[in-house]
C-alpha cells in the first residue's frame, strides 16, 4: 500500500471546510487510519459553509464521521483538544504524516512558535520534531508579513507550505472540481493514490498527443 496507513487529520478555524471534509472521505476510501482533530472555531466555520453540523463530544463526532464517510469501526478516531494521551501527542506512537486542512493563520503562529497550546498544536510540534511530514493547507487572502514569515519558518523546520489555492488547467465545472483540486495534491503529497486529478501531461500521453 503506498503513502502512510495511519494519518493525522486536524481542521482548524479558517475558511475551506470542505477541504478538510474531503480529504477525510478520501483517506477512508483509500482504507487509511485517521486520527482526527478538530478545532471549536473550525467546528463553527463547518456549519457555516457546509450542511454538517459535528457533535460536540469527541466520540459523538467519531460515531457521526464514521457513518457520514462509511468509514469501517475503529478507521476513525477522534481526540478532544485535551487529550493529552492520545497519539498524536507522542513521537513514540504518533502517525507518520499530519495534515492540517484549512489551517488558520493563527493555528500557523502557534505551530511555527512551538506553542504546545492543544492538541492539534502539540501534534504538529511532534511531526517537526520527529522529522515527520507535515502539510499545513492554509487559506487567507491577503497574507500579512507575518503569515509569511510563519509559513518561511516552517518551510524551514521541513513542513509543507500547500496553500489553497486551485488551478484551472484542469477546466473545472464546478466547486466540488476546485476543491478536488486542492484535496489531489494533498494525496500526492502523501503518495496516496487518487484519481481526482491526472499529474501534469498524462492527459496528453494517454491520448497520444506530443
Amino acid at each position: 500500500m503506498a503513502g502512510p496507513q495511519r494519518v493525522t487529520l486536524a481542521m482548524t478555524g479558517a475558511s475551506g471546510a470542505q477541504y478538510g471534509l474531503r480529504l477525510l472521505d478520501c483517506l477512508v476510501q483509500e482504507e487509511r487510519e485517521v486520527h482526527f482533530l478538530i478545532s471549536k472555531a473550525a467546528q463553527l466555520v463547518i456549519a457555516t459553509e457546509t450542511d454538517v453540523t459535528l457533535p460536540a463530544k469527541p466520540q459523538a463526532m467519531q460515531a457521526f464521521l464514521s457513518e457520514y464517510t462509511g468509514a469501517a469501526p475503529g478507521q476513525i478516531r477522534v481526540f478532544g483538544q485535551e487529550d493529552w494521551l492520545a497519539p498524536p501527542a507522542s513521537g513514540s506512537s504518533a502517525p507518520s504524516a499530519m495534515v492540517v486542512v484549512p489551517c488558520s493563520t493563527g493555528s500557523l503562529s502557534a505551530i511555527a512558535s512551538g506553542a504546545c497550546n492543544n492538541l492539534i498544536e502539540r501534534a504538529a510540534d511532534v511531526a517537526l520534531k520527529e522529522r515527520r511530514q507535515l502539510i499545513l493547507v492554509p487559506r487567507e487572502a491577503p497574507y500579512s508579513t507575518i503569515h509569511l514569515e510563519n509559513m518561511l519558518k516552517l518551510s524551514n523546520l521541513g513542513a509543507i507550505i500547500l496553500p489553497a489555492s486551485p488551478g484551472f488547467y484542469h477546466q473545472p465545472q464546478s466547486l466540488d472540481d476546485l476543491v478536488d483540486f486542492v484535496v489531489a495534491r494533498i494525496l500526492n503529497l502523501l503518495e496516496i493514490p487518487q484519481d481526482m486529478l491526472p499529474r501534469w501531461g498524462e492527459h496528453y500521453r494517454a491520448s497520444g498527443e506530443e
